[in-house]
């Protein structure tokens, strides 16, 4: 076959429908790929499974070791779940260095001005190494105006409520009487943010 041939060939393949589904097709690739980041790989890896929702998060209630576990808060001091028993919690586990992590906290933060005042508490626990990452989370709580309590989960803790799922971002809605009412693995900007205020009120209208 003659290199005319050949060009001519390659000129009628890449026709202008063709053309734009491929690029439709590698944006869902990407949208995917961005849904959230596995707490095992290095910074620069990606899981991409879908983002997951659900009421039934493997736990029903968090067992009295993990509430009592003394994670270290960014600000000093310890983070100790038991303290809020009895209030609205909204746990989220994440990285600095995840992109869907990133993604997620003006949300949050959003999130958390909205709800405060009506007894919700926020929690983020980073799934890092504390002392590795110090400096990073406290960059990260600046660049992103973080106002609620920052930490890092203790292996434990993060092992525990993860159920051997190791995507992040999670984020967890536990209600007043320590239910777990519902579990969001991975970040969607369309959705995501929405589903979770949908389960702040859920937990909020209920009598603790």
């Amino acid at each position: 076959m003659s290199e005319k041939t050949q060009e001519s060939n390659r000129i009628k393949f890449w026709t202008p429908l063709r053309a734009v589904g491929t690029v439709i097709s590698v944006g869902l690739l990407l949208a995917l790929g961005l849904s959230n980041c596995n707490s095992n790989d290095p910074p620069s890896t990606a899981n991409r499974s879908p983002v997951t929702t659900g009421v039934n998060p493997g736990l029903v209630t968090l067992p009295s070791a993990i509430l009592e576990a003394e994670n270290k808060a960014a600000t000093g001091g310890q983070i100790k779940l038991a303290n809020y028993s009895g209030k609205v919690v909204l746990l989220n586990l994440w990285a600095t260095w995840c992109g869907p992590c990133r993604m997620e906290t003006p949300e949050l933060v959003k999130l958390h001005k909205e709800f405060q005042s009506r007894g919700v508490e926020m929690i983020g626990l980073s799934t890092e190494d504390p002392d590795a990452s110090a400096q990073s989370v406290a960059e990260f709580v600046r660049e992103y105006e973080v106002d609620y309590q920052i930490g890092w989960a203790k292996r434990e803790v993060a092992q525990v409520l993860m159920q051997g799922r190791t995507s992040i971002p999670q984020s967890f809605i536990i209600a007043r009487d320590g239910r777990i009412l519902r579990r969001f693995i991975g970040f969607r900007p369309d959705t995501t943010p929405g589903q979770i205020k949908e389960a702040l009120e859920q937990a909020l209208s209920e009598k603790g």
